[in-house]
């Protein structure tokens, strides 16, 4: 891995190192994606800084439905999982039903939270406070698609 700074037009500097995007998952699902697979915040701005400034943003608007698909792929999973479980049918059927309303309060709390970043961009102007929505949008993707991941893994299956 490489140190890399990074100014993108919007004015944002980036000191990271490069986020390596992992090979798709075999789970089973052709589609299936993983968290490896997204980039976080950081690593989608600086993919898409190589992109001149008026394709950055639909560069990042491309990842953030990129990393919307994989997160319903990641739900998609973890109900497959559950499926499998080797418990009660009533707590798997609990377990689902927490599932898709723990789904439903993190899309809220997502966009609220990516609404936040984007106004720390203050008085930005054009695309600049889009792009930070959008770049917050991939990296909270990443983060939940990982804890799906890591929760429905441990399940032992009948």
């Amino acid at each position: 891995m490489a140190t890399v700074l990074v100014t993108c037009s919007c004015g944002w500097q980036i000191s990271s190192f490069i986020i390596v995007v992992g090979a798709l998952a075999s789970t089973g699902h052709p589609g299936a994606v993983r968290a490896a697979e997204i980039q976080s915040e950081r690593g989608a701005v600086e993919q898409c800084g190589a992109h001149s400034e008026a394709g950055m943003p639909e560069c990042l608007a491309k990842m953030s439905y990129e990393s919307s698909t994989a997160l319903k792929h990641a739900e998609a999973q973890a109900i497959a999982a559950l499926s499998k479980w080797d418990e009660d049918a009533k707590y798997v059927n609990f377990a689902k039903e927490k599932l898709k309303a723990s789904s439903k309060a993190y899309e809220q709390y997502r966009d609220a939270q990516c609404a936040f970043a984007s106004s720390l961009g203050g008085g930005a102007i054009g695309n600049a406070l889009e792009m930070r929505r959008l770049s917050c949008l991939v990296g909270m993707n990443a983060r939940r698609i990982k804890q799906l991941d890591a929760d429905s893994s441990t399940l032992p299956a009948r």
